[in-house]
């Protein structure tokens, strides 16, 4: 029988046979923490390892600050600057990327530090986002994170794989989040529970990159370990110039035996927004039109790269935000915000009525821009809506189109392009 893509990563990764349901010691190229959970890295490194070296490779080793940046309360504050203080002592300069860089898993691929058929491992949930480029990302607990900044290493039980095939071309208003939005409405919240996910099909390979990390950020969603888009040749050349090396590209083999094979026809797909209280929860938007809105974001992991806000900004280029309503836009990283400054998208957005703020996660972290209050209702190109996750109001996951057109009208209406 032949062997799926996550197979061949991890194969490549490790000594030990390498099947379904099987434990086995993987070899981590990337070991990193974030401002969340980065604190109780060191903390656990210093209590289990007191007077050794407590990084086995500082050039793999990375923190990436992108919670709550900066801090805007004195836990995160004091968080920050312990792994700062670590990172400092023990890694290269260039391997903490502080308050003002962005979103870690983004700067990964940015960077060039993640390539395809890297394994990369840290405190972020959504570091499975790195199948967007064929690379193996996974979240994990303080304490194995430790381990693996210690060790280089981390034990990891083989996936099942199932096979996604898409294909269709989407409406001319809809975009890569309301596919992602469809396959969460057919999937639901459990249909990819502990298995990774290989994505095919003629719609997934007319993704670019920022459609395919919309993608594959939400597998999290649907209860996946990862989502694996193969690269095509303009990621490959993407990858190889941001990393200035040359990495292995992985492909199942023909004779593999999925755990499920699914096919869905996503032929002019109207724009999908899922309701309160999960991601799962998912409608046409045409059927949920005319809800008053108070606030919009465009922003996280999942839609927060340059060609989200160029959508958005077609839509309110020459508009004014509804009087009612407060728009907020939170760049991925600083190379975004450089882009939205360089085509004069921070100017659109300011003439627009639209807050736009530093570079992170915004309202995935509590505190952080897109919290809401009890009764509020917002919409937000985010990846979670979990009742209590943003605040005591109701959050609606949408397109950066859908939500730009809601911040224009008060309501939920559907987007025109």
């Amino acid at each position: 029988m032949g062997y799926t893509v996550i197979e061949k990563i991890i194969a490549d990764h490790s000594s030990e046979e390498v099947a379904p349901e099987k434990i086995v010691w993987l070899n981590i190229d990337v070991r990193s923490a974030r401002d969340f959970g980065g604190a109780n890295v060191v903390k656990n490194l210093e209590k289990n390892y007191p007077g050794e070296s407590h990084v086995a490779d500082p050039t793999k080793t990375f923190f990436t600050f992108d919670c709550v940046v900066p801090a805007n309360n004195l836990g995160y504050a004091e968080n920050q600057q312990v792994a700062r203080v670590f990172a400092r002592k023990n890694l290269p300069r260039n391997n903490l990327y502080d308050v003002n860089a962005g979103i870690g898993s983004h700067i990964m691929i940015e960077k060039g530090i993640a390539v395809p058929n890297s394994t990369v491992v840290g405190t972020d949930s959504h570091l499975n986002i790195l199948g967007a480029i064929g690379a193996f990302g996974q979240g994990m607990g303080d304490q194995d994170i430790a381990f693996t900044f210690k060790t280089g290493k981390t034990w990891f039980e083989v996936p099942y794989t199932m096979r996604v095939t898409i294909d269709g071309t989407p409406a001319k208003n809809s975009s890569a989040k309301d596919v992602t939005l469809g396959v969460l409405e057919k999937l639901g919240s459990k249909g990819a529970l502990g298995k990774s996910v290989e994505f095919y099909g003629a719609t997934i390979d007319a993704l670019d990159l920022a459609g395919r990390i919309t993608l594959a950020s939400q597998v999290t969603e649907m209860g996946g370990i990862i989502g694996l888009i193969t690269p095509n040749s303009s990621i490959i050349e993407y990858c190889k110039e941001r990393s200035g090396r040359d990495f292995p590209i992985h492909k199942a083999d023909d004779d593999v035996d999925y755990v499920e094979d699914i096919h869905y026809d996503f032929e002019g797909i109207e724009p999908r927004i899922a309701l309160p209280p999960n991601p799962a929860n998912v409608r046409p938007v045409a059927e949920v039109t005319g809800i008053k809105v108070d606030s919009v974001v465009i922003a996280s992991c999942t839609n927060g790269r340059y060609e989200d806000f160029a959508i958005a900004a077609k839509i309110l280029k020459g508009k004014k935000v509804h009087q009612d309503v407060m728009m907020k836009v939170v760049p991925a990283t600083q190379e975004v915000y450089g882009q939205l400054l360089q085509n004069g998208l921070v100017d659109l957005f300011y003439q627009s009525g639209a807050i736009i703020s530093n570079p992170g996660c915004a309202s995935c972290a509590s505190g952080q821009i897109g919290m809401t209050g009890d009764g509020e209702v917002q919409v937000t190109t985010g990846n979670r809506n979990f009742t209590g996750k943003q605040g005591k109001g109701d959050t609606y996951l949408a397109s950066p189109a859908t939500a730009a057109a809601c911040a224009l009208a008060g309501e939920i209406v559907v987007p025109e392009l």
